[in-house]
C-alpha cells in the first residue's frame, strides 16, 4: 500500500473516531476495537487519496453494522475536518462503474466540471451524487435497514 493510500486510511479512521458519537459508537471504542485495513491483491501496487471516502464508509459500516448498498460506487479524498476533495480520473471511474452495473456513484462536488468528459449515455444511466462533506455520504450509500446500530445516534 502506498504512502498516500495509508494516509487516506488514517484520515478515514481519524474521522470515524471524531464522529464516534454521531455514528452511535462509544467515545472510547478504540480502546476495545482492533482495526486492520486489508486491500487484496497485495502484488498489485495501490496508491491515491481517492480512497478516503470509501475507506470511511467501510470503517463506519464495519463498526456500526450499517449495510451499504451493493449498487453504489464512491470516490473522494477526505480531510480531517470531513471535507471531500477533488480527485482525478472521474471519467474512468464513471465508465468503470457503469460497466459494473452500478446504479449510483458518489463523487466530490468539486469534480462537477469533470463530468462533462463522461459520455452522456453513461451520465443518464448513473445516478451521480455530488458531495462536499463526508457527512453527506452515509445517507447516500446506506441501505434502508441496518443489521445493528443506526448510522446516526438516536
Amino acid at each position: 500500500m502506498g504512502d498516500v493510500l495509508k494516509e487516506s486510511a488514517a484520515a478515514a479512521f481519524t474521522f470515524v473516531r471524531a464522529r464516534a458519537g454521531d455514528l452511535g459508537l462509544a467515545e472510547d471504542f478504540v480502546k476495545h476495537t482492533a482495526i486492520h485495513v486489508h486491500l487484496p491483491a497485495g502484488g498489485v501496487p495501490k496508491d491515491g487519496a481517492a480512497a478516503g471516502v470509501p475507506l470511511f464508509v467501510a470503517l463506519a459500516s464495519a463498526l456500526t453494522q450499517l449495510k451499504v448498498r451493493p449498487d453504489v460506487a464512491m470516490s473522494g479524498e477526505i480531510t480531517l475536518r470531513g471535507n471531500v476533495l477533488k480527485v482525478g480520473g472521474i471519467k474512468e471511474k464513471c465508465l468503470a462503474a457503469h460497466r459494473a452495473g452500478v446504479a449510483r456513484i458518489v463523487l466530490p462536488k468539486r469534480n462537477a466540471p469533470d463530468l462533462e468528459e463522461v459520455p452522456e449515455e453513461v451520465r443518464d444511466d448513473l445516478e451521480i451524487c455530488l458531495v462536499s462533506t463526508i457527512d453527506e455520504v452515509l445517507g447516500l450509500v446506506a441501505e434502508l435497514e441496518t443489521t445493528g446500530a443506526p448510522a446516526a445516534a438516536e
